[in-house]
């Protein structure tokens, strides 16, 4: 099945992205599964020793033309083709002389933590996956460059326009924290329950708007042998609990998540938070293979293209990342997060969607400035249309993507943003606060894998949020 989304749809998307940020909706994802701390030095002063040219037309971020660039790629979900095969020669053909060292890898905070403890760290990073970094102390620790003058740069294409000016309104606040630009998200990213087209359409199955609904089609598919609905425990306890928290947001309003976000007393023992986690910890009793807790995301992930599972949540990265182990036919659709109840305060297409997949620019490295170029470089029509022709996946490049026949699961998470109109929600604390997503995965699988109740689970997240907000060493932030 190809499916061309029309013009009209990305027009949409972009005004829908716009309002949502205007309202506070829009806010930082989690884009991967955060890791340690990589810093150790509180030494906030700027960096005497970074390599700087002379800013001209052609250069008006002022990069020493023969300084060395080293970038560091999360080799995940959109691979690192996108980065060797598009941008990095972009940076090259504007800056001939300068040498870019790549480097891929599947653990980042890993990697990246002795050379930033060491005061050596490399000048972008892809900030991603299982063992990404923490955003919020690496900014509290002076760790990140300032994007303002890269957002306030000429774009390549247009120089009458500023780079900010290029891209879907919100982005620049989706990477603020308090206000001040580090991180740039890129890809434009929906989050819902995915399944395959092929497997629905051989069963006479029709994706479900309410709980009744889905139930009743999670006990048809039981019947044919099939596991019903799964996650991976082992590492991706994050999709499910984004899961609980999208339920929330439609059973009580988006302003859920932003008590949940500011870390307002009770937050997590909302009753909103309440019933979303009784609903699911049922699903988890009833229709979820207990095997799934020692499994990680791409085992899960083969068993559901090998049609022995049906649901899956994940964001619109799952369909590039499976592309190796998916049957011809399967057709990857989603599925927004079924009504609770008619009482619910948003719709049943209402859904998280925004910004995803973090870069920085480490401002200790020895090019920085090469670094923010190399974003203006990734920001550019030809940077955005070379991404999307590679992972199959929208940029924040309003340009980027227009006109662009994505492939059957992208299409759909686009038809579903489209469908969701002003509708639309995110989440902060996990990029925010390390050890209160790290709690939340944990109590996730605790309650999915029928070891708490949903009054314990609200009990104990809600226990680390309340320390995290007396820990006056922990910098907050706010929306």
């Amino acid at each position: 099945m190809s499916v061309t989304p029309e013009h009209p749809a990305d027009l949409n998307r972009r005004t829908l992205l716009r309002r949502a940020a205007a309202a506070g909706l829009l806010a930082i994802p989690a884009a991967g599964l955060l890791g340690a701390c990589a810093t150790s030095s509180s030494d906030k002063e700027s960096n005497t020793n970074a390599e700087t040219g002379t800013k001209s037309a052609t250069n008006p971020l002022g990069v020493k033309d023969d300084a060395p660039l080293e970038v560091v790629i999360f080799n995940g979900g959109y691979g690192e083709k996108y980065a060797t095969d598009v941008h990095e020669p972009l940076y090259k053909k504007a800056f001939p002389k300068a040498e870019v060292k790549h480097q891929a890898t599947q653990a980042v905070s890993t990697v990246l933590q002795p050379r930033f403890a060491s005061g050596n760290p490399p000048e972008f990073v892809n900030n991603s996956g299982e063992k990404l970094m923490d955003f919020g102390a690496l900014v509290a620790d002076g760790q990140l460059q300032d994007l303002t003058e890269l957002w306030d740069a000429p774009s390549v294409d247009d120089p009458s326009k500023k780079v900010r000016d290029t891209v879907v309104p919100g982005t620049v606040d989706v990477g603020s924290f308090n206000g001040k630009p580090y991180v740039l998200y890129y890809v434009s990213t929906v989050f819902g329950i995915w399944y395959s087209g092929k497997l629905f359409k051989d069963n006479g199955w029709a994706p479900a708007k309410n709980w009744s609904e889905f139930t009743a089609l999670l006990d048809k598919i039981k019947a044919k042998g099939i596991t019903p609905y799964g996650y991976a425990g082992a590492n991706a306890a994050y999709y499910q609990w984004n899961v609980i928290l999208t339920q929330a947001a439609k059973i009580g309003g988006a302003d859920v998540l932003k008590n949940i976000d500011n870390l307002e007393d009770g937050a997590w023992q909302q009753d909103a938070v309440k019933q979303a986690a009784t609903a699911w910890a049922e699903i988890g009793a009833k229709y979820v293979d207990k095997s799934f807790e020692g499994l990680k995301h791409t085992d899960v992930q083969l068993r559901q293209n090998q049609y022995k599972l049906a649901f899956y949540p994940s964001g619109d990265w799952l369909e590039g990342e499976q592309k190796k182990d998916t049957p011809a036919g399967f057709e990857y659709q989603l599925m927004p997060v079924p009504s609770l109840s008619a009482s619910d305060k948003l719709p049943a297409t209402a859904l998280r969607a925004t910004a995803g997949e973090g870069y920085f620019v480490s401002a200790k490295s020895k090019n920085p400035r090469g670094g923010l170029e190399y974003m203006r470089q990734m920001l550019s029509t030809a940077g955005a249309k070379g991404f999307t022709e590679v992972v199959k996946a929208p940029t924040v490049v309003t340009a980027g993507s227009e006109g662009y026949a994505f492939p059957p699961g992208v299409a759909s998470s686009q038809a579903a943003l489209k469908a969701a109109g002003q509708d639309v929600f995110n989440i902060y604390f996990d990029g925010w606060y390390k050890e209160l997503d790290t709690e939340v995965r944990t109590a996730t699988n605790e309650l999915m894998f029928g070891r708490i109740k949903a009054d314990a689970f609200v009990e104990r997240v809600q226990k680390r949020a309340d320390a995290i907000k007396k820990d006056s060493s922990i910098t907050k932030f706010k929306r």
